[in-house]
């Protein structure tokens, strides 16, 4: 009779998920997961061909978490790209590991920033086309300039240099869109 198979594909990218969101995806090792999930390498190599391909399945699981954190944030501003900066920052306060995976580390597995950030329900666009709504000349360009100060703010926090509560940080992000509209 054959042996039951007690570790899961789903034990496995799970375990290798929390360990991205504790240390870091490049603490996500052959050896490490393993450990961590009470088993040997081997069920690992029977479900993922490589390290590679269990780093794409957390990257993954990694954007579902974002979307999901986005889709459920308290969003309390009618000014466009406010509710989605106020979304983004507080992930990378809250999930550092997590946001350095999807929106700075380079390791070889993702999908363009813009894309994690749209997600599957068009973020992005919905904020580009909220700012057409109010009277933006040049909703692309706006979005570039509060990206930059939201991905800047987004990053500092990553290093305990943004101490800006987050009424002051969506007090900033107003004024900074307020500004920039008066430029474009």
């Amino acid at each position: 009779m054959a042996r039951k198979e007690s570790i899961t594909i789903n034990d496995i990218l799970n375990t290798g998920f929390e360990m991205a969101k504790e240390e870091g995806i490049r603490n996500v090792t052959a050896r490490k997961v393993a450990a961590k999930a009470g088993c040997s390498t081997q069920p690992i190599f029977r479900v993922y061909k490589n390290m590679e391909e269990l780093w794409t399945a957390v990257y993954g699981k990694a954007s579902e978490c974002f979307e999901e954190f986005y889709r459920s944030f308290d969003k309390k501003s009618k000014m466009p790209f406010v509710d989605l900066g106020m979304a983004y920052i507080s992930f990378a306060m809250k999930y550092k590991n997590l946001f350095m995976l999807l929106f700075v580390e380079d390791v070889g597995v993702g999908k363009p920033l813009y894309e994690v950030l749209n997600g599957t329900e068009g973020n992005v666009i919905k904020e580009i086309n909220a700012a057409k709504e109010l009277g933006c000349a040049k909703p692309q360009d706006m979005f570039m300039r509060m990206w930059i100060f939201i991905h800047g703010a987004a990053c500092m926090s990553l290093n305990g240099d943004y101490d800006l509560s987050m009424e002051e940080t969506g007090k900033l992000l107003e004024e900074s869109y307020n500004s920039f509209a008066a430029n474009l």
